[in-house]
């Protein structure tokens, strides 16, 4: 067994056939290494292969090449032992029996891992109540809240209590209040308290930045640089940010004869859009920003930040973390 890191991902490649001729990389020479007890983020748009890559690391797609171990053991020749050691939690509700109560999907669920019978009842009896769904036990799925399938989602994930968990975008489609639960639960419970590692994929930037002690940007099949936060934020050759947040309809092509902007994002939230500017002088571009947002939007503020996340991934790579 080898362990210089509990997962170990080692030039992986999963390809797609597309019609005769054409093919899809969507995951592309992948190389990244976690350690024990380390909570380690796949940020990136959706299709950037974030999902893909955490089927062939839990041995639900074999890759088409490259080497992977988990808890130190080989995806290929050790596959029933990853998955003993690995617990998959994906965004939505897919993996429950929604006819079946949270009590017996976690009883069935419980005998798929080979819970030893005699610790069944208690490790059930513990998990609902730490997510705190003791009161539900007995109403079938299909009329709980998608926030409280959620939590029935993870405790299914922790009832064999595996020590790396494979989290696939926990929060996508759960309202705030559900959604600060799971970051909550997975950072402070799963993660500080109890010690798991964790492999995480969001592509909200928020979470990322918030949960994530090393991130890996993933986009189309590839990282495209991976560090702490605070470093990757910190290695944005400019410093500052011009935001004008606006209602309208506008796109990133009225900016294109602006000289002095390393980089223009501009993204769209709950009827809003956003127009960050990435620059070292936003006072000497700000009249003129402001001029081409005014023809096409009204304004409804303005403000100068300093770069978030998002705003290195557009400028490694040109697209927003929003985009599919």
């Amino acid at each position: 067994m080898n362990e210089s890191g509990h997962i170990v991902v080692q030039g992986i490649y999963k390809i797609f056939k597309k019609g005769r001729t054409d093919e899809v990389r969507a995951v592309d020479g992948v190389d990244f290494s976690i350690k024990k007890g380390e909570l380690f983020g796949l940020l990136g748009p959706n299709g950037a292969g974030k999902t893909t890559l955490i089927k062939c690391i839990s041995t639900l797609l074999i890759p088409d090449d490259g080497s992977v171990t988990v808890g130190g053991y080989d995806i290929y020749k050790e596959s029933l032992e990853v998955r003993r050691h690995i617990g998959v939690l994906t965004g939505g509700e897919r993996s429950l029996y929604w006819k079946l109560t949270p009590i017996e999907n976690l009883r069935y669920f419980a005998a798929l891992y080979g819970v030893p019978r005699k610790s069944v009842k208690n490790r059930i009896e513990f998990l609902l109540e730490l997510m705190g769904l003791t009161d539900k036990a007995t109403v079938r799925v299909e009329k709980l809240s998608s926030g409280m399938k959620q939590k029935l989602s993870l405790a299914r994930v922790l009832v064999h209590d595996p020590p790396i968990l494979l989290v696939d975008e926990p929060t996508l489609g759960l309202d705030p209040y559900f959604a600060r639960f799971i970051r909550d639960f997975v950072k402070n419970e799963l993660n500080r308290r109890l010690g798991k590692t964790i492999l995480l994929t969001t592509h909200y930037m928020d979470e990322a930045d918030e949960l994530c002690e090393r991130i890996a940007f993933m986009n189309r099949g590839k990282i495209e640089a991976m560090d702490t936060p605070v470093r990757l934020k910190q290695s944005m050759p400019q410093k500052q940010v011009l935001e004008i947040k606006c209602q309208g309809a506008l796109d990133k092509g009225i900016f294109d004869g602006v000289r002095e902007a390393a980089s223009i994002n501009v993204s769209h939230d709950d009827g809003l859009v956003y127009v960050r500017v990435n620059t070292d002088n936003p006072e000497v571009i700000l009249s003129n920003i402001i001029e081409l947002v005014r023809e096409k939007a009204k304004i409804v503020s303005v403000r100068v930040t300093v770069p978030t996340l998002e705003d290195v991934f557009v400028h490694l790579t040109g697209a927003s973390l929003k985009d599919g």
